[in-house]
């Protein structure tokens, strides 16, 4: 993953993690991406081991982003857009613990623009049930199998929950 002086990393969980990544890849200032897992009690887990429910990881994107191009604010905007965050271990029609809505933050900057974003958003009345969003750091990330990195890239006619937004 290229890194510089003005790049920060943060991992995101908005449901299948194949679409997730292709909208934050297409997101100014996104340097790079690697989908994998993160949260849950399994040390390098497999899809397998993950789709089964009982390692605990959520699907999660990370993404390295230049500072001086975008924002973390620019960033959780473009989160919160592609899933619905009230929705406990689901998102369209996947259902699972691996799919829950997470923010996996890595400063506590990060921590508290996300927990001021998630403030804003339950003040502003746009959802009707509180916000399930797991908002956590201290968890490793582990790289997803490589069959799944840029998935859809490769598999333009793979399937994807967030498919329409993706087609604009």
């Amino acid at each position: 993953m290229e890194e510089n002086t003005y790049s920060e990393k943060i991992s995101f969980g908005a449901g299948c993690f194949w679409g997730v990544e292709l909208t934050f890849m297409r997101h100014a200032g996104v340097i790079s991406t690697r989908v994998g897992y993160q949260g849950g009690h399994t040390e390098n887990p497999s899809y397998e081991a993950v789709c089964s429910g009982n390692t605990g990881h959520i699907e999660v994107v990370e993404v390295c982003f230049d500072t001086t191009k975008t924002n973390l604010n620019s960033l959780l905007d473009l989160f919160w857009s592609i899933h619905n965050p009230t929705l406990v271990n689901q998102q369209g029609p996947d259902i699972g613990t691996q799919y829950q809505s997470a923010v996996f933050y890595n400063n506590e900057q990060q921590k508290e623009i996300v927990e001021a974003d998630i403030k804003k958003l339950t003040e502003s009345g746009e959802y009707d049930k509180p916000i399930s969003t797991f908002v956590k750091t201290g968890f490793p990330f582990y790289q997803a199998e490589e069959y799944h990195q840029r998935y859809l890239e490769k598999n333009p006619n793979g399937y994807c929950h967030i498919q329409g937004l993706l087609n604009k």
